[in-house]
């Protein structure tokens, strides 16, 4: 049995957030809703009239898709190798699911893909310049002179 790749794990977590927060950003055009409107309506101007929300939601779902399953100018950056820029900018993310209705699961998805990529930081983990690839293993022993 192998190693468990940690990173690569959150990334398939993080990839099913996105795609939920993408479709669900496309379905807060049509039924605008606060997740948190049972408290109070004072978040009701986030989703209408001006979807503003939905908006931030659908383009956080695309740099979402775009960073986990990374295109081809993003593969191998500095960016995309990041796990620290991942632990600062899906809080974000999570936190503009959390507030639209459609999207809360999303979120949930988002929380639970950051404390896996945190896991993957805390041990150490590097992600590979090319997407789903495995880290090449260190040759320790002794060197042959």
């Amino acid at each position: 049995m192998g190693k468990l790749i940690k990173n690569h794990w959150a990334r398939l977590i993080i990839l099913t957030a996105a795609i939920y927060q993408f479709a669900a950003a496309i379905e807060g055009f049509f039924w605008p809703k606060i997740f948190w409107d049972f408290l109070t309506k004072n978040l009701d101007g986030a989703v209408k009239p001006v979807p503003v929300l939905q908006i931030f939601n659908l383009i956080f779902g695309i740099i979402g898709l775009a960073w986990e399953w990374p295109l081809g100018f993003i593969s191998g950056s500095i960016v995309h190798r990041s796990i620290e820029a991942r632990l600062v900018a899906y809080p974000l993310f999570a936190l503009a699911c959390i507030l639209q209705y459609q999207a809360t699961n999303a979120g949930l998805y988002y929380l639970i893909g950051m404390g896996i990529y945190f896991w993957a930081f805390a041990e150490g983990e590097t992600i590979c310049p090319v997407p789903w690839t495995l880290p090449k293993r260190s040759t320790g022993g002794v060197s042959k002179v």
